[in-house]
């Protein structure tokens, strides 16, 4: 395991890694058993050897030596002229250096040098999104969840909902033929998650700027029929008698009991299902696919199916953005949804331009800018909550 790590660090030096290779080299970053190999690895390539010499007591003052040396090695690699912008290698080497400097854990930047990640470098800051929704009744009575309390919050033709401490809505059923009729909608704004368990027991998590529609019971029902725009990820409750199906703009997506994520934004060029475990058929313009796990089926006028990795499709509901070769403008619309900014463009997006790389969600948006700044490829100004993405001269 060890010398497959040196094998493929010297590799990336001497811009000899595939795609595949770079995002191997950092999944091994991100892997506890290999902590001392990596630590090796990091101080011998990049720390030098005043950093094994220094006596300093305080992390920060450590973590600034050690971004001295690389800072260099940044900047050279940010500025080589390889076909997919290695943006990661900031946002990885810091995090091994975050690593080898801390007791107990794994600190993913958030040990970072100050200036780099907390000082504001526009003149507004703008703050990521936070976990809230808009629980939309039968009746058409609106309930914003953040402000809700804790407890009952009202009863809707035979159903009792509440909202649990750790902020779950539950459903309480007492007219079960009269609550199949009634359709409740839990939605998000731009900057906005949130996570419901439905009446079944099935949980959703929505990201932002999504929409889920669903019975407040199932169970006079023979299918369990969910309408969905924008993204969410479920944990569907076993039920072999009543399959569940989620359906899109012109998909729909049919289990009986397993894990997945649908990415169906309507300013998507496709409709992302990916299944995580058991299985799920996906049909769509009169064609139908019975996905396996750590597949995905990409779907715009017909169906395609392919392998990924399916930790960096549902990244976002861990907290974090995982951008894996993608295009400026897919990952602007990602900024833009949670952190609600609209994004404006001084002359064309470069569509040879990708990136790929790991940042957190909870991070304020400066500190992803920046980020993407570091290359040399784009700058952004933000003004109010607006940003314009421009191309660096």
């Amino acid at each position: 395991m060890e010398q497959s790590i040196y094998t493929l660090f010297s590799k990336y030096l001497e811009d000899r890694c595939s795609e595949q290779e770079i995002m191997l080299l950092l999944k091994y970053f991100k892997i506890s058993e290999d902590d001392s190999a990596l630590k090796q690895l990091i101080l011998a390539e990049l720390s030098r050897k005043e950093i094994l010499d220094s006596n300093l007591p305080d992390v920060d003052q450590r973590l600034d030596l050690i971004y001295t040396n690389v800072e260099s090695y940044i900047k050279q690699k940010a500025k080589s002229n390889v076909r997919a912008i290695r943006l990661w290698t900031r946002v990885a080497v810091a995090a091994v250096i975050a690593l080898t400097i801390s007791v107990g854990g794994y600190l993913y930047l958030s040990n970072l040098k100050q200036t780099f990640e907390q000082t504001p470098i526009y003149a507004n800051e703008i703050a990521p999104g936070k976990n809230t929704a808009t629980l939309i009744l039968s009746n058409g009575k609106k309930i914003i969840l953040s402000g809700a309390i804790n407890g009952k919050l009202t009863s809707d033709a035979g159903v009792s909902i509440a909202k649990t401490d750790d902020g779950q809505i539950t459903y309480e059923i007492k007219d079960i033929e009269t609550a199949s009729n009634k359709i409740n909608t839990l939605s998000t704004a731009r900057g906005e998650t949130y996570q419901v368990r439905l009446p079944d027991g099935t949980t959703v998590t929505l990201n932002a700027a999504s929409s889920l529609k669903y019975p407040v019971s199932f169970t006079s029902l023979k299918l369990r029929k969910v309408e969905l725009t924008g993204e969410a990820y479920f944990e569907v409750a076993k039920d072999k008698t009543h399959p569940f199906v989620v359906k899109t703009n012109g998909q729909e997506v049919e289990v009986l009991g397993t894990h997945f994520n649908i990415n169906a934004y309507s300013d998507e060029a496709n409709i992302k299902t990916t299944l995580l475990e058991g299985s799920v058929r996906v049909s769509g313009n009169d064609q139908q696919v019975v996905l396996q796990p750590n597949q995905q089926a990409v779907f715009s006028n017909d169906i395609q199916v392919k392998n990924v990795d399916v930790e960096n499709e549902i990244a976002w509901k861990s907290g974090d953005f995982v951008f894996d070769s993608d295009d400026l403008e897919s990952i602007m619309r990602k900024i833009s949804r949670w952190y609600n900014v609209d994004v404006l463009y001084d002359e064309k997006p470069d569509k040879k331009m990708h990136f790929g790389g790991i940042v957190s969600r909870g991070k304020n948006i400066s500190a992803v800018l920046k980020i993407m700044e570091s290359t040399g490829q784009v700058s952004f100004k933000v003004q109010g909550r607006k940003i314009t993405v421009m191309k660096t001269k």
